[in-house]
């Protein structure tokens, strides 16, 4: 085992130096990730079923229209989009994964549901002026750098419907100190990151000036194969939420912070909703 190299990745990295592996196209993660999406009881991959449901009623209770046209961006298995697409609407989900989509697929199928599942990412979305409503749920938006953010509410822009409304949530800066997890280290012989023996070695980092947590995990295998997984999390107030979305055009916009149950550090008020407009 190389430990000149693994403590090159232990330091403290410069802001979104990428890592070495990426968990979404890893055949054995994403079969994990799909599981965890499943789970009803846990908010890890996906939210509990319940604050699920209840966040597709607030959503559809804010929009109020009929028969609408919704882009679900970072869809997963489709646990929204179905619910969205048993309430009438036509349903394009959008995901990384092509594991999650093609599960969200065959349930579509199997529950003639009119939903689209498109395995893409949505940084290179290029439709124009064809949805009602677009939402990206589970703070995925906060994970993403300032210039894919960007690249991002562009995107979004360009393919809602004049008077479209932007749904998507982010994580408040709220107690943002206690989100910093403590360095731990765990070896298993089959787990969540390898399908043999592994030894995972966990950090995260703090860059305060940005707001944004680096959440680590160094997975080495008995090959001595050494992936790092970088998880950039960004945390935001209703103003920065406001300016940023002005920026790109959008107008009208509202930003909630009661729209989840207060459960724990994820969640209440720790999580802010925003809504925004494309007017023209």
């Amino acid at each position: 085992m190389n430990f000149t190299y693994i403590l090159e990745f232990i330091k403290k990295p410069q802001i979104y130096a990428e890592g070495n592996a990426v968990m979404w196209t890893d055949d054995h993660i994403s079969k994990q990730l799909l599981d965890v999406h499943l789970n009803p009881d846990i908010d890890l991959a996906s939210r509990r079923r319940a604050s699920i449901e209840s966040t597709v009623d607030w959503i559809l209770n804010s929009v109020n229209l009929e028969k609408m046209n919704i882009l679900d961006l970072g869809c997963g298995p489709g646990l929204y989009a179905e619910l969205m697409a048993k309430r009438g609407h036509k349903v394009t989900g959008v995901d990384f994964s092509k594991n999650s989509i093609e599960y969200a697929r065959s349930e579509a199928l199997k529950k003639n549901l009119d939903i689209e599942y498109v395995n893409q990412n949505y940084l290179e979305l290029c439709e124009e002026n064809k949805y009602d409503l677009a939402m990206m749920l589970f703070t995925d938006f906060g994970v993403l750098t300032p210039i894919a953010r960007k690249t991002l509410l562009q995107n979004v822009y360009r393919a809602l419907k004049p008077n479209g409304t932007f749904i998507f949530d982010v994580l408040s800066d709220k107690d943002i100190e206690l989100k910093i997890s403590e360095k731990s280290w765990e070896m298993e012989e089959c787990g969540f990151w390898k399908d043999r023996p592994h030894l995972v070695l966990s950090d995260s980092y703090y860059y305060p000036k940005d707001k944004v947590i680096l959440y680590q995990h160094i997975v080495i295998d008995d090959s001595d194969n050494l992936d790092v997984y970088r998880f950039w999390t960004h945390f935001f107030t209703s103003d920065d939420m406001k300016k940023m979305l002005v920026q790109e055009g959008f107008e009208e916009i509202e930003c909630y912070n009661d729209v989840l149950p207060d459960i724990d550090l994820w969640n209440g008020d720790n999580v802010i909703f925003c809504k925004a407009t494309k007017i023209n």
